[in-house]
């Protein structure tokens, strides 16, 4: 690998800099997305293993990060389970199938992998455009969020039906939440596989969870998960909404980073979390609307706060939004480059 500037930081060992990826790096903030989207549905992209591998590289060749991750959606297990799953512009992903009963339940698949082979397929061409200059980060959605997904129908404000599932029929939400782990499980194992150099799990609606339901309906099958993978020297990344709050609970799954949101102070989360675990983050993502000199200083602000600290990586407290100005990633992402401990 010409720079190993992220795995060695995601390993926690000394590095010159920060490593810079943006989650979201490959997406609606681009024109050049734009110019591959208004072409092909958006699973289209997905499941097209050179026009994902595309989308994959516009930040490697338009931004110079330090890892690209592939482009692909974490609904993609929900429907090589069954969903019948779709994407509306203005209105996100719907699962025309939504999975609320026992019958539901039953009738997803969790022997897909099959279904699941494009992904494979885009890794390995992602990994051949790379040509071993950066790593390539793999992912997959974690159980409890899939599962708000196909319960809900789609997107929620207040995962009324999920907390209900929750909290009136706990056994038939372990059978659901089981049956997507050994489908993740799987799924990220074919990753690892296929070529990928490092995997992030993405618990975006955990938020959604007080701390004991966190414990029981996230928690445990992302720490089962974590242990289910056949990896040697490719590192995990867990990452939350509410990672800020749920840090210590994250870190009994034994990734070897925590991706952490915006709300904590960035070092005190690091000194809390067991030796050698590595953090990511956590700049506020509406920094980047700001005026450049504004974007510097926030970011230089961050690195003085981690500085001596091994075992960082720099990246969003959460996802690029699509009108935040490409110029101004651009820009963040020279800053990190320049800067020197």
């Amino acid at each position: 690998m010409e720079n190993n500037l992220f795995l060695d930081a995601a390993f926690s060992k000394q590095t010159e800099r920060p490593p810079v990826w943006m989650m979201r790096q490959a997406g609606r903030f681009m024109p050049q997305y734009w110019e591959i989207k208004n072409k092909y549905s958006f699973l289209e992209m997905c499941k097209t293993p050179e026009i994902a591998a595309d989308v994959t590289m516009l930040p490697v060749d338009l931004l110079g990060i330090d890892a690209a991750i592939l482009f692909s959606d974490i609904l993609v297990t929900g429907e090589a389970m069954g969903g019948d799953l779709s994407f509306t512009q203005g209105v996100g992903p719907k699962f025309a199938n939504p999975v609320r009963t026992e019958a539901d339940v039953e009738a997803l698949a969790t022997d897909c992998l099959d279904k699941l082979q494009y992904v494979a397929d885009a890794i390995k061409v992602i990994q051949q455009r790379l040509n071993g200059s950066i790593p390539l980060i793999g992912f997959a959605g974690a159980p409890f969020t899939v599962m708000s997904y196909l319960v809900e129908g789609g997107s929620s404000k207040d995962f009324k039906l999920t907390k209900l599932l929750i909290h009136n029929h706990p056994e038939l939400a372990h059978k659901l939440l089981a049956k997507i782990a050994k489908v993740t499980t799987d799924y990220l194992n074919l990753q690892i596989e296929a070529g990928v150099n490092a995997l992030q799990l993405f618990d975006s609606w955990a938020l959604a969870l007080s701390w004991n339901d966190y414990q029981e309906f996230s928690h445990q099958y992302n720490a089962q998960i974590i242990a289910g993978l056949n990896r040697t020297n490719i590192p995990v990344i867990s990452f939350c909404k509410g990672s800020s709050v749920f840090a210590p609970i994250m870190a009994e799954a034994k990734p070897d980073v925590v991706s952490i949101d915006w709300n904590a102070d960035l070092l005190n989360i690091k000194k809390a979390l067991p030796a050698g675990m590595a953090v990511q983050g956590n700049l506020d993502p509406h920094i980047l609307y700001a005026d450049q000199p504004v974007i510097k200083a926030q970011i230089h602000k961050l690195f003085e706060r981690m500085r001596g600290e091994n075992g960082f990586i720099f990246n969003l407290g959460h996802g690029i939004m699509p009108d935040i100005p490409f110029d101004n990633v651009k820009y963040a992402i020279e800053v990190v480059k320049e800067f020197r401990y």
